[in-house]
């Protein structure tokens, strides 16, 4: 009888040895071959479940959201039912922030997947529905009238804080002081004219 193959858990196999690639050496080292050697499978195999870069980089960036939002989710979760707005996107933000070692090398493949988008838009097809999610998001429970440019804002502001996280720039507290400071800006009653 043949032997049962997991497919999901050879790409993920896979994926996974490309995001260690990824986050050790730079999104330029990933390639099929570089990738293989990591997973200790053969090139064949990884062009079997990925047959281009394009494919491996994008079902990278599938586990690290899938990451992400289990971490979200959790996070979220501890809240409790109704949590307070700020609260809840400062919980949300935080816990999407490269803040640990655990989180680091997400954080890498994600940043290494946004610059090369920058150079390829086609790859970033799947992105631009998620990020359209997440303003909308944060947009319906920011104050009224702050809206979606504020959104956008805090999400700049989350992923440039991540960027300074990686590169070592921040620390972790200094992350959580600057996103808690935006915060109290977008959450301050207005002034009166």
């Amino acid at each position: 009888m043949p032997k049962k193959v997991d497919h999901q858990e050879r790409r993920t196999l896979i994926a996974n040895a490309l995001m260690r690639v990824a986050a050790d050496q730079g999104l330029e080292a990933v390639s099929l071959r570089h990738v293989a050697t990591e997973a200790g499978v053969s090139a064949g195999m990884v062009q079997h479940y990925f047959r281009t870069k394009d494919e491996m980089m994008a079902f990278a960036l599938s586990v690290v959201r899938e990451r992400s939002q289990i971490r979200v989710t959790e996070a979220v979760a501890r809240l409790g039912e109704r949590p307070p707005p700020r609260l809840l996107l400062r919980t949300l933000l935080a816990a999407l922030l490269p803040l640990d070692e655990s989180t680091r090398d997400d954080g890498r493949v994600a940043l290494a997947f946004l610059a090369y988008t920058a150079v390829r838009p086609a790859a970033a097809t799947g992105l631009r529905a998620g990020t359209r999610q997440l303003t909308d998001f944060i947009a319906g429970v920011l104050p009224e009238g702050r809206g979606e440019p504020a959104a956008a804002g805090l999400l700049a502001l989350m992923e440039g804080l991540g960027v300074y996280l990686l590169g070592g720039q921040y620390t972790p507290e200094q992350a959580l002081d600057a996103l808690d400071a935006q915060l109290d800006l977008l959450f301050a009653p207005p002034t009166p004219t």
